[in-house]
């Protein structure tokens, strides 16, 4: 048996159906202050193009932007600032900011000297 989402004591079925407006009233202070605020240009262009054509990949660097229970089921293109990182919107994920879900820096590795190093720079000691 799949288990149901709930957020907010309200199931998906309810929270799918609502405008943005009933949708702030269940959201933190902070969402709900950018929802009262509105949308920027770029959001509102992205949350367009995904209302007319929901199964199409679309990207943007708006990393802000609130999940909103209207791109549930999408797959987005976020910009972490070298490339285009694929992420599939699922319900669990509302409430959230897009940039939270693609890291901006990767872990440095590193290994021997490069090519040009000097005898004395390639010392690495034991202990």
């Amino acid at each position: 048996m799949a288990k149901k989402f709930i957020f907010r004591g309200k199931e998906w079925d309810e929270i799918s159906k609502m405008s943005i407006d009933e949708y702030a009233k269940l959201v933190t202070a902070r969402e709900r202050r950018t929802l009262k605020r509105g949308l920027t240009v770029v959001q509102k262009k992205l949350l367009e193009k995904i209302k007319e054509k929901p199964k199409k990949f679309h990207k943007t660097h708006s990393r802000d932007m609130l999940i909103l229970p209207e791109m549930v089921g999408v797959k987005i293109g976020i910009f972490d600032g070298r490339k285009y990182e694929s992420v599939e919107i699922k319900p669990e994920m509302i409430n959230h900011r897009l940039g939270e879900f693609i890291l901006t820096r990767k872990q440095v590795k590193h290994s021997s000297p490069g090519f040009g190093a000097t005898k004395s720079s390639k010392f690495v000691p034991l202990k």
